[in-house]
């Protein structure tokens, strides 16, 4: 690994994943004290395709706005896109629990394929640095498919191993 200022960096667990053979789907990727980072894979990696830009940054807006208005909101942390493009990580408290974290997230798919009307938080200035990257029509589509990618996903699917 690489050297900085004379110490040796640990490799970040996330990178130790295979991804060649990572399918989609929800993941547990790690937890920190009371926090549960979710590894929500949305495209195979290394496959060719990757979220397009203004899906994953419309989908992004759908997705935090949905959570943080959720009943689960004080358990959310985080949301935010991969740089990859092939998904989310999901941060919330571990009170959620496993399987409200995956009801909540399938609550959201359908939330995004449903929705209509002005992006929330895209207007320029206060709200948005990238107003005019954004697509809904595509957004919905990435969340159609993994509606179906987690139509029977347990709790137990959640594992990297269980794939």
């Amino acid at each position: 690994m690489g050297e900085t200022m004379g110490e040796t960096m640990e490799r970040i667990a996330s990178f130790s994943i295979d991804h060649d053979v990572l399918q989609k789907g929800m993941y547990v990727s790690r937890i920190d004290g009371d926090i549960v980072t979710y590894d929500i894979r949305m495209v195979r990696p290394n496959a060719g395709y990757y979220i397009d830009t203004a899906a994953l940054h419309t989908f992004e807006h759908l997705f935090a706005t949905y959570v943080r208005n959720s009943r689960h909101s004080k358990s959310v942390v985080y949301v935010g896109p991969m740089g990859c493009r092939t998904g989310f990580y999901f941060l919330v408290r571990d009170d959620l629990g496993n399987q409200q974290a995956l009801d909540l997230f399938r609550e959201t798919l359908a939330f995004i394929e449903a929705f209509e009307g002005p992006i929330p938080g895209a207007s320029k200035s206060a709200e948005c640095g990238n107003y005019l990257e954004h697509d809904l029509g595509s957004a919905r589509k990435v969340a159609a498919d993994m509606t179906r990618v987690l139509k029977d996903w347990t709790v137990a699917d959640m594992a990297y191993n269980a794939h």
